[in-house]
């Protein structure tokens, strides 16, 4: 498929994240930031260009090779492999570090969520499911593994798992956030669109709400109100080039009949979907 005249960013980029339209967007949407990755492993303020993510991974590369057996070593050293793109290093920098300490949830969490972003769904899912316990759940763990049961397909299990996260965290926006998401995969938008604008007002300046808000929106047509959304975190032009990219694809025949329609090879691409991992 040829490419937009203008590359969309962070707006169409959800796309490929959802994988809604996947089979059509593939190779369009715009590069991920770091903060999209699925599952920040730590809680640390990161850095936040490329750049910096690079020193980063130089800087923990070092601490790691000089005490590979140190769960947070690993953890933050996979961290910054996963935001400079090193996704499958990053998972076995993890397996290697949960080898040695098998029952660190923190540390199965993280190398939960980074088999997810390699697309092995099913496997993340058993490290996740190991991560922690029924009489101990971790909400952030159980949005996890709604990511990856989103990213298999199984949006009814994985609206379940936020539904138990949002118990122990009401209103948390990440996992509304994902919530929406869920639902948006599910093709039901106006229920989508209604747990975002929640995700939204609770997310403060959360931009990446604000686009996956923008992207439901136009998904039903809105156009006019999905750019204005997007105009809130983009340059004007950004925004209007993403609302016409999607009103591009969706004007395609039997576009609309894509919605949720994504082949296996693409729903293990969507880690990166669910933009804001806890």
């Amino acid at each position: 498929m040829a490419l937009p005249i203008h590359r969309p960013t962070r707006f169409m980029s959800t796309v490929a994240a959802l994988g809604l339209l996947a089979t059509m967007a593939a190779g369009c949407a715009g590069k991920m930031s770091p903060a999209d990755i699925t599952g920040s492993a730590s809680n640390t303020a990161a850095p936040r260009t490329e750049a910096e993510w690079r020193r980063e991974a130089e800087t923990l590369s070092v601490r790691y090779r000089e005490n590979p057996g140190d769960p947070q070593a690993a953890i933050k050293y996979a961290q910054a492999l996963r935001a400079t793109g090193q996704r499958a290093q990053a998972a076995a920098v993890l397996e290697s570090a949960s080898l040695q300490h098998p029952k660190d949830a923190e540390l199965l969490g993280a190398y939960g969520r980074a088999l997810a972003d390699t697309g092995q769904s099913s496997q993340a899912l058993d490290v996740l499911n190991r991560a922690h316990t029924p009489d101990q759940p971790d909400w952030r763990i159980l949005s996890a593994q709604g990511a990856v049961l989103d990213q298999m397909g199984r949006h009814a299990e994985a609206q379940r798992y936020y539904a138990t996260a949002l118990k122990i965290v009401p209103d948390e926006p990440s996992v509304l956030s994902n919530l929406g998401l869920s639902y948006a995969l599910a093709k039901d938008l106006p229920r989508a669109e209604e747990t975002l604008r929640r995700a939204t007002a609770m997310g403060g300046t959360d931009t990446r709400m604000r686009q996956n808000l923008a992207l439901v929106v136009g998904l039903q047509g809105r156009f006019a109100e999905a750019e204005s959304i997007a105009r809130a975190d983009l340059p004007p032009e950004d925004a209007a080039a993403n609302v016409a990219y999607l009103r591009q694809i969706l004007s395609r025949q039997d576009g609309l009949k894509k919605l949720g329609g994504v082949p296996e090879r693409q729903r293990k691409r969507t880690a990166a979907t669910l933009a804001e991992r806890g």
